[in-house]
């Protein structure tokens, strides 16, 4: 440690080398810090000089790690990871509680988590769980978490991933509107689509092929979170594009209906995640495997209560076999591989 100590201009060039290198600007690793942005450029480039070698390229709009800058990097991240573990299993001896967090969306933790958070709070009694939420596209790297939901191609999942489903989507609305639409009125006025911003306007021109059911879009519902896509079909207001990971309680539950017998499912995976650069500790293994359980429960059962969007077969044709099998009822559901609206 004392030569560790005379080759850095001082520790804390290690906290703020690992934040610039993992956020890729200096601005946000400045904001993570509470500093200013030539606080920590100052500093870095103290480290560059007192090591001798360049950490960093300066490039349009960020940095990005030289070669010695990824050793580095890679080494850095590794003791950090080993240091927070260690934390960790202290304060969880200490206390007898250990915590995980998990990355997902407002909509996920809206409509399918909290409406189970009892019973989860029940098969976990002593794990605190803190959440990362995300209000708009669920994406991007996993920072200080355990788990987080995204969603990957085939090729991209790996050993530091578990497929969930597919994608899966279906048009969905309230009953009251559902019955609304069904009349000469409903028909002749046309559907209010809610969607999840411009990225999804692509669902507004999907109501052409409802064309020969007598279905049009009127008009559109435009919000940046998905959770309030969600409440707001709950509410009446149209048809919103359900991703099955997050209406299914509601489909249960009879809040929501398919609005037609269509699923969609995409060339996409709906998978948990986790850091790479770190071993999964057991008690966020087994909230993982609680997740995937209750969503293949739920998947059962929507199967069940819908049995003619043919749910279970269509997600058999992807591979996913969500349990026993039992007679199916014949499914006149359109189901088709595509690529996700604004992908």
């Amino acid at each position: 440690m004392p030569n560790l100590r005379k080759k850095l201009p001082s520790a804390n060039a290690l906290f703020v080398f690992e934040a610039a290198a993992r956020c890729g600007n200096f601005t946000r690793a400045a904001q993570e810090l509470y500093v200013s942005q030539p606080a920590v450029s100052r500093m870095l480039s103290r480290m560059e000089d007192h090591l001798g070698v360049r950490l960093f390229e300066r490039v349009r709009g960020g940095i990005e790690l030289t070669e010695n800058g990824r050793i580095l990097y890679r080494k850095i991240s590794e003791g950090f990871n080993g240091i927070e573990s260690a934390i960790r299993e202290i304060e969880a001896r200490a206390t007898g509680v250990e915590s995980v967090t998990l990355s997902v969306s407002t909509a996920f933790t809206t409509h399918w988590l909290m409406p189970r958070m009892s019973r989860l709070n029940q098969a976990f009694p002593n794990v605190d769980l803190r959440f990362q939420l995300i209000s708009g596209r669920i994406g991007g790297p996993l920072v200080d978490v355990d788990l987080g939901m995204r969603f990957l191609r085939e090729d991209e999942i790996g050993e530091n991933s578990v497929l969930v489903m597919p994608e899966t989507l279906l048009p969905v609305c309230n009953r009251r509107y559902h019955e609304a639409a069904a009349t000469e009125a409903g028909r002749k006025h046309g559907d209010t689509v809610i969607v999840m911003d411009d990225g999804e306007r692509g669902w507004h021109d999907r109501f052409a092929a409802f064309a020969a059911q007598g279905r049009h879009a009127a008009s559109m519902l435009n919000f940046n979170d998905y959770a309030i896509v969600v409440q707001a079909a709950l509410l009446g207001q149209g048809v919103a594009l359900g991703w099955l990971n997050v209406v299914s309680h509601w489909l249960l539950e009879g809040a929501l209906l398919p609005a037609e017998e269509e699923l969609i499912v995409t060339n996409r995976r709906c998978c948990l995640v986790w850091p790479e650069n770190r071993p999964l500790r057991p008690v966020a293994a087994d909230v993982r495997d609680w997740i995937l359980d209750e969503t293949r429960a739920d998947v059962r059962a929507v199967d069940r209560q819908y049995p003619k969007l043919g749910l279970r077969r269509v997600l058999a044709q992807t591979g996913l076999a969500i349990g026993p099998a039992r007679d199916e009822a014949r499914s006149d559901a359109a189901a088709r591989p595509v690529t996700p609206p604004g992908a």
